[in-house]
């Protein structure tokens, strides 16, 4: 509850009291006053509600982007170590054929003394 919802919620008490008294008293300033002010503070809790919700809706946008940035970041950091991973094996892959290659060309191309 913000300081808006609180204060409408005051003004209405408030209000509601003035008018209950100037019509006990048949003073219709009071009463209209009472009436007046009960309408000033409906206004106002609804502007503090209105306000809440708006800020609510902001804390949940921001919590679910951090959200969604962590995970695109993660899924960016894993897609990068698993390019890094598969150039590497096929490196691998490579030097171990070039090499029994090479090693199949001097069997082939040794003579035994």
């Amino acid at each position: 509850m913000n300081r808006d919802t609180a204060a409408g919620k005051f003004d209405q008490i408030k209000g509601k009291a003035k008018q209950s008294v100037g019509e006990a008293l048949g003073n219709q300033k009071l009463a209209n006053s009472g009436a007046a002010d009960q309408v000033k503070g409906t206004v106002k809790e609804a502007w503090g509600n209105a306000k809440d919700a708006v800020h609510a809706v902001a804390e949940h946008a921001h919590a679910c982007c951090a959200t969604e940035h962590n995970e695109a970041k993660q899924n960016a950091t894993d897609t990068a170590h698993n390019l890094r991973e598969r150039i590497v094996s096929t490196a691998q892959n490579v030097k171990n054929a070039v090499n029994a290659k090479t090693d199949q060309f001097q069997r082939e191309h040794t003579h035994t003394s």
